[in-house]
């Protein structure tokens, strides 16, 4: 048994994972718990069961930067179903309306094309009625199997691409694939919804995979979760999300400290970058006070 000065240090850095269909983020965040063999994980966006693909945990102090995560940009692969409509916009509801096939049949090329392109661009989108939007302090989603009337209001949304990459027709009704680049709370299931509306055939999704947030791949991410795993450090992630703004030591004591970089405010690369010292720590997220620069967030200093 190792001395108690020969401990390994706690974890602290951003995992990048690829989630498996059928399980919650919860659930993926509980074996990355396990593996890792500390409480403190969070993430920043959940995927719903059904979906795959990228998350991002936080581990240990780096958990204060999926607050700078979370709101980043994202892409999705998915499968959008015209000709059926469920109560939960996606495959996991239940059926509540069926296209005839001939009105499924007679949805054009060109119609599927205007559709989409009414989709794209800056949106008020109605969130999905099992949606984690609270409602008086409960989720939608818990109001909605209550049977409960669930009314949300819509949100601004942006859809910078909607690509359809594949059409299949098959048994009364037409899959199709689509790759979606949006902004932080749109919801995949509601695009399905409403482009079936709009096209009075119905929809919803039935393959859902998140490939993108921000700067980071579902292709750099890991599917297995095992002690050992690597983490990326707290420093590469900030400087890859904000900017990086390199500080001298005594800089970086200051920033610590709480106090200011008097003149510096002209060498930031971003309204708010990552301080990252000498050797390549994180010191914390700095923003523009005057011509000076002030910490807004300091990690506590990691061992050299």
């Amino acid at each position: 048994m190792p001395a108690p000065n020969d401990r390994m240090p706690a974890p602290n850095g951003i995992l990048l994972v690829d989630k498996p269909g059928g399980i919650t983020s919860h659930d993926v965040v509980a074996r990355a718990r396990r593996a890792l063999q500390t409480r403190k994980i969070g993430h920043a966006g959940t995927l719903d069961p059904m979906a795959t693909g990228l998350l991002v945990l936080g581990v240990g102090p780096a958990t204060r930067l999926l607050t700078y995560v979370v709101g980043l940009d994202k892409t999705y692969a998915a499968t959008i179903r015209l000709g059926v409509a469920t109560d939960s916009d996606d495959a996991d509801g239940v059926e509540t309306a069926r296209a005839d096939a001939a009105d499924v049949a007679a949805v054009t090329a060109d119609a599927l094309r205007a559709g989409v392109a009414a989709l794209t661009g800056e949106l008020a989108q109605v969130p999905s009625r099992v949606s984690a939007i609270k409602i008086g302090g409960r989720r939608a989603y818990d109001l909605a199997r209550a049977g409960e009337e669930v009314e949300l209001e819509a949100r601004r949304v942006t859809v910078s691409r909607f690509d359809v990459l594949d059409v299949r027709r098959a048994d009364g009704v037409l899959d199709v694939d689509v790759v979606v680049d949006c902004s932080s709370g749109t919801y995949i299931r509601a695009l399905a919804r409403d482009l079936g509306a709009a096209l009075g055939v119905g929809g919803h999704l039935t393959a859902l995979r998140r490939t993108r947030i921000g700067p980071f791949d579902v292709a750099d991410a890991v599917a297995d979760l095992e002690p050992g795993m690597t983490l990326r450090s707290p420093a590469e992630v900030a400087a890859s999300v904000l900017g990086a703004f390199p500080v001298t030591a005594d800089e970086a004591r200051d920033l610590r400290h709480g106090k200011r970089l008097t003149g510096a405010a002209s060498r930031l690369p971003s309204p708010t970058p990552a301080a990252i010292d000498p050797a390549g720590r994180l010191v914390g997220v700095v923003e523009r006070r005057g011509g000076d620069v002030k910490s807004i967030m300091n990690m506590a200093e990691e061992s050299s």
